[in-house]
């Protein structure tokens, strides 16, 4: 089960195992073309491009810090690529975790260094939420969109840090043996994080109704 997006709505649904795995087949066909020619780099730039951001700027509160971090994340990426070694043995390790391995630890840093950042609360969500919509659809659904993101981070906002931190990466697209990896986690011990997560979002949604515009499975 995980937390996700549908248009406006904010709905807990079902790993897709399926598309993982194509998806990450896909993304090895892409890093082998790279480490052969690395103007192909750019595909799987444009591909986690935005995800990548999106995750910064949840994390650190700022256009110019997500900026900054998106920048390194990519950089280090390109420059650890022709060590990348893909393991279908290990369960999660993908390239999407690798490249989520290393926004997790360079977001840490950043917020480290940089104790000023913007709070989880009040301003941060006017703040981030125009930059986690898609501005390509109609005012209307625009609209709809950034009032949606904005109840999503005053939610993840009420999460202990760990939590939220696996919550927002399978926001990012991430599979669970993928946020395991990508947090140096046992699968098992994930699951468990995960159901604590989403067990205490269902209880602020059901306080909070108005947070939410789809019923949530049980």
């Amino acid at each position: 089960m995980q937390l996700a997006r549908k248009g406006s709505a904010l709905v807990f649904e079902p790993d897709d195992n399926a598309a993982s795995a194509d998806i990450a087949r896909d993304d090895a066909d892409l890093v082998d073309e790279a480490k052969h020619n690395p103007n192909a780099f750019a595909a799987l730039y444009e591909r986690y491009r935005q995800a990548i951001y999106v995750y910064c700027f949840r994390r650190l509160g700022t256009p110019e810090s997500a900026d900054d971090a998106t920048s390194t994340i990519f950089m280090k990426a390109f420059a650890a690529l022709p060590r990348f070694r893909s393991d279908r043995a290990r369960s999660g390790f993908t390239f999407r975790s690798w490249l989520f391995s290393i926004a997790h630890n360079v977001v840490i840093d950043a917020w480290r260094r940089d104790r000023h950042h913007v709070s989880l609360d009040g301003a941060r969500e006017e703040l981030l939420a125009p930059h986690l919509v898609d501005s390509s659809g109609s005012p209307e659904e625009v609209a709809l969109g950034a009032e949606e993101a904005r109840r999503v981070i005053a939610l993840l906002a009420q999460l202990p840090e760990r939590q939220r931190a696996g919550v927002e990466l399978r926001l990012a697209g991430l599979s669970t043996s993928e946020v395991a990896h990508t947090l140096g986690m046992s699968i098992p011990a994930t699951k468990s994080m995960q159901f604590r997560a989403y067990r205490t979002l269902r209880d602020l949604l059901h306080s909070h109704p108005q947070a939410i515009t789809r019923e949530i499975p049980r």
